[in-house]
């Protein structure tokens, strides 16, 4: 019964002393003011996110033999003379989404990548992270996060690794920095 006594008068006390400091002029409203606040943006730009990603196409195939997948683009690519740009990362991502949808929703990016790249999304995810192709190409989502970008040439041998964030403009991508890494790293023609 004691430490019942106890128990109860220490939170009665906890509970007296923070309504003290709520009462306070500046310190105890302040704290108060700047907490609620922040943890409700936060809420709010979780809550949007996850509506935007809803909306966004999933291109991502964790049940992919991207193994295979990538051979037969290399073999694609030698008869078309075209580069392959691997976009690493997931369904989960929404910088991964954005990217894709970017791409194929801007008729002048998606005029370039048709015209030189066959585009395939290589899957990260724990249903299926692909650790041996990650491994072929040095890892570059451990190093940069994702997406992650790599690009073969027709032979397969890959050319370049390109992280995400330097083609980033606001909460999405700029348009003219990814036709000049697109246009950047298309096959030489003729």
């Amino acid at each position: 019964m004691k430490k019942l006594i106890i128990f109860a008068s220490l939170g009665l006390s906890a509970f007296a002393f923070s309504q003290d400091v709520k009462n306070m002029p500046d310190k105890g409203k302040q704290k108060t003011a700047l907490i609620v606040p922040t943890e409700q943006k936060e809420l709010e730009a979780k809550k949007k996110a996850a509506e935007e990603k809803a909306k966004l196409p999933k291109p991502y195939d964790p049940k992919a033999d991207a193994q295979a997948d990538i051979d037969k683009l290399v073999a694609q690519a030698k008869k078309e003379g075209k580069n392959i740009m691997i976009q690493a990362g997931g369904n989960w991502c929404i910088w991964c989404l954005r990217f894709n949808n970017f791409v194929q929703t801007t008729p002048e990016l998606k005029e370039v990548v048709d015209k030189n790249y066959l585009y395939y999304h290589l899957n990260y995810s724990p249903d299926n992270k692909n650790e041996k192709i990650f491994a072929q190409y040095g890892n570059p989502g451990d190093k940069f996060g994702y997406p992650v970008f790599i690009i073969l040439d027709k032979d397969g041998k890959m050319i370049k690794v390109q992280q995400s964030d330097v083609l980033e403009e606001g909460k999405g991508y700029s348009k003219d920095k990814v036709k000049e890494f697109f246009t950047t790293w298309a096959p030489k023609k003729g």
